[in-house]
């Protein structure tokens, strides 16, 4: 993947000085200064002045995960930074360019809690040298420690690290078992994605005020995206919420994947409005910040069964729709692929897999490959009538580790 880790629309905010390359601790200083101290209370109150959400995929408030959470040395902090999604490489462009950003934000929220517990998993090695070398940096660094986490894509779910950085299985430990209540350690543990951190410290630098004089109303300030496929600009871009989609992914024709992975195709970006509040209430949740056109070029239904495979082959193992679900469903998209007609197989299976899994992981395969057929009328119609459209599979959508 081809990334722009240092483009912006508008003043940049979490990626501040690094178009220079990646900040050390003096020049992190310089462009963000010293982040003031903040009792849990007060991190409470302005996470909800300026509506804070979680940048991973549940997009959960933030100021109620902090609430919850009691005050003292019980607490835990993790910072997740495994991204095990090839297609999205937002939180590696900020652990590799602005590394100490991150940290003062989970330093932040770990001094607000009273606690000394903060722990980062990292999957991807040049992330984890980057932060390795920051600690190293910082006079608070002793407080944190950095872990190795290649678990892939469903062991990337925040319960799963949970489990794994306490000793146990890189697998989700059910959906009623949260971290805010058995995390790391088995402590309550404030968990989120590194981008996540990054606005808590952006916040802290700002202030309410300043924070939110920028996006929309719903949900102020600006988030990272990672922009895929046949777009003006691909690669990372950090964008002030609230802009047309339109304006980001421009307003040609052709399906357009929103959320990433376990995301939502769309015929075109209409007149939907960039913020998490809104792509949710349109049905295509903005999810760890994904954006992908398809070139002309490749097998747009073929790219759909690759991601489709792929996700059948990130399974933990542990429950029936994934172990048996999914691959049944990958089977079925790459049928369709050679003309077979199975579309009422793909629709049954599709309608069985959400609500059943130990994670949500059947859940987002299955808007994946539903709305992918849903999107793509006329490529489904033309396999079906042909058994193939004539263009090859290019791989616009990667399905190995993003470098």
């Amino acid at each position: 993947m081809t990334t722009s880790p240092n483009t912006a629309l508008g003043t940049a905010r979490v990626l501040a000085g690094t178009s220079r390359g990646r900040l050390d601790l003096h020049a992190h200083r310089d462009a963000h200064g010293m982040p003031p101290r903040r009792d849990a209370a007060q991190l409470v109150r302005d996470a909800r002045a300026v509506r804070l959400l979680g940048r991973g995929g549940a997009a959960f408030p933030v100021a109620t995960k902090l609430a919850s959470l009691p005050v003292g040395s019980r607490s835990r902090v993790l910072v997740n930074g495994s991204e095990g999604e090839p297609a999205s490489h937002k939180d590696r462009t900020l652990m590799r360019l602005a590394p100490h950003l991150v940290l003062d934000g989970a330093l932040a929220v770990a001094r607000a809690l009273e606690t000394r517990r903060v722990t980062v998993a990292v999957g991807d090695p040049a992330s984890y040298r980057s932060l390795h070398d920051a600690l190293l940096e910082r006079p608070d660094g002793q407080a944190v420690r950095l872990v190795r986490h290649r678990e892939g894509f469903v062991g990337g779910e925040i319960r799963a690290v949970a489990r794994a950085v306490s000793g146990g299985p890189a697998s989700p430990p059910g959906r009623r078992v949260l971290p805010t209540v058995h995390g790391v350690d088995g402590k309550p543990t404030f968990a989120s994605n590194v981008e996540t951190f990054a606005q808590l410290a952006v916040l802290l630098e700002l202030g309410v005020d300043a924070y939110a004089s920028v996006g929309d109303a719903d949900e102020p300030g600006t988030t990272l995206l990672t922009l895929l496929g046949d777009l003006a600009h691909p690669g990372v871009v950090e964008v002030p919420t609230g802009l047309p989609l339109a304006s980001v992914v421009g307003e040609q024709a052709g399906p357009l994947l929103v959320g990433g992975y376990h995301g939502t195709w769309l015929p075109s970006a209409g007149d939907l409005v960039l913020s998490r509040p809104a792509l949710r209430a349109a049905g295509a949740p903005l999810n760890a910040g994904v954006l992908a056109r398809l070139p002309h070029d490749t097998c747009a239904l073929g790219e759909v069964a690759a991601v489709a495979r792929w996700l059948a082959d990130q399974s933990a193992g542990q429950c029936g729709p994934c172990v048996f679900g999914l691959p049944s469903l990958a089977d079925s998209v790459e049928r369709l692929c050679r003309g077979e007609d199975v579309r009422a197989d793909v629709s049954r299976r599709v309608g069985l897999l959400p609500g059943r899994g130990a994670c949500a992981h059947p859940d987002g395969s299955a808007a994946f490959v539903r709305s992918a057929l849903t999107a793509m009328p006329a490529e489904l119609d033309t396999h079906l009538r042909h058994g193939t459209c004539g263009r090859p599979v290019l791989g616009a959508l990667p399905v190995g580790r993003a470098a």
